[in-house]
């Protein structure tokens, strides 16, 4: 929920709170579909819960909409560009979710979060809306 503070502050301010709380929603809602979709095909039934699929999808519109902007790790306190953190955050997602490690953690979700905050973001970019997607 840290994350959505930080970075969700930013993309409102942005985008005003509408907007923002649309765009967090259909993230949210993307995410719990993929997992479910997910649990069905691999015929588990686990239950889920959470928003972090939305926060993927928040942290998503930052580096979309800021790829430049410094981003400094506690791991290594060396400032990375946010579309580089991002990217590798949700390539580790995907390597942990396909490997099923951390099999307490919904992987997928996250990615499905990831995936319906991209598909919202070039749907507002194909219909050329204020506010859309625009790369700083």
């Amino acid at each position: 929920m840290f994350t959505l503070y930080v970075f969700g502050s930013v993309l409102e301010s942005y985008w005003g709170p509408r907007r923002f709380l649309a765009y967090y929603l259909v993230c949210v809602l993307a995410a719990g579909g993929t997992q479910l979709a997910v649990e069905y095909a691999a015929r588990t039934g686990e239950p889920t819960l959470g928003a972090s699929g939305g926060i993927f999808g928040v942290l998503l519109a930052f580096a979309m909409l800021f790829p430049r902007a410094r981003l400094m790790l506690l791991i290594a306190p060396i400032p990375l560009p946010a579309w580089l953190v991002v990217m590798v955050y949700g390539l580790l997602e995907l390597f942990f979710g396909v490997t099923g490690r951390q099999a307490s953690v919904a992987h997928f979700a996250h990615l499905g979060g990831m995936l319906g905050g991209a598909i919202m973001m070039l749907y507002w970019r194909t219909r050329a809306d204020r506010g859309g997607w625009r790369p700083t």
